[in-house]
């Protein structure tokens, strides 16, 4: 078996992937980026919306090649639909900005790794993991049909919710029922919407998630459904649902569907545990997506830089002790804001849609300049007050 060595192995070339290879890479470390898949970028499994707040901190500039459309903000509509909380981007979170062309998106990052020195191999799954005294060596990796040993002092994995590499090095990553969303999204054409805003439907149009639409330029977008895992008695009932929403709504129906993409999202507070000896774990594989949102890509990329850093100061000492580092900058960023924000999903997915649309109608036509929830809870109070006892354990 072909043996090759590398400072750095990074399992996986998405947003955290690239971004962990980049940072590493900039630190004069040699470093291997494999991806599975032939191609970096599709398949599209993502809604694509991200924000422009947090880019600057890991140092990527807007490309107009890959930013299909530009967001004014979000709406969020009750349950039946009459009334609407309109946030602007800045309010609407980390998924509300720009809608992306993550082909493209996830090419370029890519990119910026390869500029730094990095090195990519495509089509080269990781199928086990070298373990030696404990510590995770590297992995064997098929590459264009022959298995290779690839040796590292640090690997990083950054290979999605699915993640392997976390089990094979015996780390508990597993999510509970509860907090998994499975989803189906379309690609629609020829559909009348505000392409100026992301549109959220909340209620039991999708039990325990949510609706989205995300416009991706003149009468397209992306049109998907979360639903929570536990909240599913039949195979096929996502799409079930996504399909009935559509009917029921004929400036959707009206229009084709010219791409399916399915997966799914974890919505759980951040693991404790995110590193083992010669392993630190990135993005969705760390289980750090947004328990409200869903979304992960911003999450990636900054826990990529985070572990690339620490994996040049850790590459003469690659113990957990060491990369522990990582794990608390992560704690740091994340907790708090994680374990508030899976509060709030498993308040939202208790609700009926009566009290829901209660809800909303309480806070749409309130002038918030921040979104908390005090803020709701004051509004909440002022128009249906017999509602407070619902929300006050969120404080």
């Amino acid at each position: 078996m072909k043996r090759y060595e590398y400072d750095v192995l990074v399992i996986g070339a998405g947003p955290g992937g690239s971004m962990a290879a980049r940072y590493a890479a900039r630190h004069g470390l040699k470093v291997l980026l494999i991806e599975k898949r032939p191609e970096i970028g599709v398949p599209v499994r993502c809604a694509e919306g991200i924000s422009r707040a947090w880019m600057d901190e890991v140092e990527i500039e807007a490309q107009e090649h890959w930013i299909d459309a530009y967001m004014d903000g979000a709406k969020i509509y009750s349950p039946d639909e009459k009334s609407v909380l309109t946030l602007s981007a800045e309010q609407a979170g980390n998924e509300v900005g720009f809608v992306l062309n993550r082909e493209y998106f996830d090419k370029y990052l890519a990119s910026l790794a390869v500029k730094e020195g990095a090195e990519i191999w495509l089509k080269s799954p990781a199928v086990q993991i070298i373990k030696e005294d404990g510590y995770v060596r590297g992995a064997i990796v098929r590459r264009f049909g022959e298995e290779v040993d690839v040796r590292a002092k640090i690997i990083i994995a950054a290979d999605g919710f699915e993640s392997q590499v976390a089990r094979w090095a015996g780390m508990n990553t597993v999510v509970r029922e509860k907090d998994i969303v499975t989803c189906i999204q379309y690609r629609m054409t020829n559909i009348d919407i505000d392409e100026k805003f992301t549109h959220f439907y909340i209620g039991s149009c999708a039990p325990g998630g949510y609706l989205w639409i995300f416009p991706k330029g003149e009468k397209e977008a992306n049109v998907g459904i979360g639903v929570a895992l536990n909240k599913i008695k039949e195979p096929g009932e996502v799409k079930k649902y996504l399909d009935k929403f559509i009917e029921e709504h004929p400036w959707l129906s009206k229009g084709g569907v010219i791409q399916i993409v399915t997966g799914a999202v974890s919505t759980c507070p951040v693991p404790k545990h995110l590193v083992s000896d010669g392993l630190m774990l990135v993005g969705d594989a760390a289980r750090l997506i947004d328990p409200i949102t869903g979304g992960g890509i911003a999450n990636a990329c900054r826990s990529g830089k985070y572990a690339g850093e620490v994996a040049a100061k850790c590459i003469d000492n690659p113990s957990k002790e060491c990369l522990k580092e990582y794990e608390d900058m992560v704690h740091k960023k994340w907790d708090r804001k994680h374990l508030r924000n899976w509060y709030v999903k498993e308040k939202l997915a208790a609700l009926d849609d009566e009290t829901l649309n209660k809800l909303l109608d309480a806070i749409a036509d309130v002038e918030m300049s921040d979104i908390s929830v005090m803020a709701i809870l004051e509004a909440v109070q002022k128009k249906y007050p017999e509602l407070i006892e619902e929300f006050e354990d969120l404080l």
